[in-house]
Parts: structure tokens; sequence; C-alpha cells
């Protein structure tokens, strides 16, 4: 999450205690962004309405979720009646997200390690990643989209919510104009460089610093 204090790469700075003692005031102080319209979370909430709208529109009925903090995006799916797996590597968040959530199949793993030995095998309507994969450099977002689309089913995608833009020159503005505020240790995707390797790829800007990733399984 962005200024959470992760380093790229997927280093643990603040690690999952630091997660943990955020859990409680993680949706508040999110939320505070989102209405202020401020950078990091301006379009948040849009943004989650949005990734629920396209598994509405898919017919997902299957949904891996990575780095799902206290689940407050799966939650809704999982009450409309979808089946829910979930990943994140917070014991806190994961306690959260076990109440609104009791019959998910929730994992304690850190992605930016690989996948847990429990997906193997398993196929997926749509996998989420909201507000998460920044935290690893460019290199592991690719290696991580390698694993990860092979587990989709037929017609299924691989939905990426986060701060995310078109191109560079507008992610390099929107660092100009955020200033010190900017965290220089998050690695922010881009569509544009993302697509050289994955020309299927689309992009959905939500706000000045918000968009969805949207890739298609093999």
């Amino acid at each position: 999450m962005p200024g959470d204090g992760r380093g790229q790469g997927g280093q643990d700075v603040l690690d999952s205690k630091g997660f943990d003692q955020w859990a409680g005031a993680y949706e508040r102080s999110v939320s505070e962004s989102d209405t202020a319209e401020r950078y990091p979370f301006a379009g948040y909430q849009q943004l989650l309405d949005a990734v629920c709208r396209m598994v509405r529109e898919g017919r997902g009925e299957t949904v891996l979720d990575l780095g799902f903090g206290t689940g407050k995006l799966t939650r809704r799916l999982y009450q409309e009646g979808c089946r829910i797996t979930g990943i994140d590597f917070s014991e806190e968040m994961l306690r959260l997200a076990r109440r609104h959530m009791p019959r998910a199949e929730l994992i304690r793993h850190d992605f930016s390690r690989g996948l847990p030995e429990a997906l193997s095998g398993r196929r997926f309507d749509f996998i989420l990643c909201t507000y998460a994969i920044h935290h690893l450099d460019d290199g592991q977002k690719l290696r991580l989209i390698e694993q990860l689309r092979p587990l989709l089913t037929l017609g299924g995608a691989l939905l990426i919510g986060d701060v995310a833009f078109a191109t560079r020159a507008e992610l390099e503005a929107c660092r100009a104009e955020c200033g010190a505020e900017w965290d220089a240790e998050e690695c922010y995707p881009v569509a544009e460089e993302l697509r050289q390797a994955i020309p299927e790829l689309r992009f959905f800007p939500v706000s000045f610093c918000a968009g969805i990733i949207a890739i298609p399984g093999l």
C-alpha cells in the first residue's frame, strides 16, 4: 500500500508486524485520502466499484485476491456469492478479514516470494490485486503476472488496481505535482511499459493517480 514504508523489490522495511499495527486504522486512513482526492488514494472507492462491476459483468464465481488487506473489496464479492481465496502476509489483516468472510479460504503468504503451493493446479475466474503490486519492482511484477495467468479460467482476467498510469510521462507529472508527498520507495505500474511484454493488456484510468490494468488469461 502506498506510503506504508515497504521498499521496492518486496524487501520488508515495515514488514508484516507493521501491517498488523496499521490494520485497525487502514480503512479510515484510505477513506480520508480518497475523500480529499489526495494522492495516493484518490479514486480508491471508485476503483473498487469498477473492479466489482467487472467481476459481476464477467459472471465471476471464483476469485483469488492477492494482498487483500482487511478484505474491503473481496467481502463485497463474498457477500454476492463468489467463492473467495485470499492471500495476505499480515496476520492481523487476515483476522479482520475472517470476521467478514468466515467461509473464505484465506492464506497467510508473502506473494513477493512467489505463489503458495496451495494454489497449484487451481483455476479462478478472476484474480485481483489492488494497491499491493507496487511493492514489487517491474521485473517482479512481470514474473508474478506470468505465474498468475495460467491460473485463470477460459475468459478469465487478472485485474490490477493501484496507483497506476497509462504512460511514464503521466507518472512523472503526478510525481512533480505531489512533490514531497510522493513515495519514492513505491514502484507504480505503467501500462505502456507492461504492454511491451503483454500486448493484450488494457488500461482503465480512474483518477489522476489510479487505474485498473486488465490482463486476460493465456
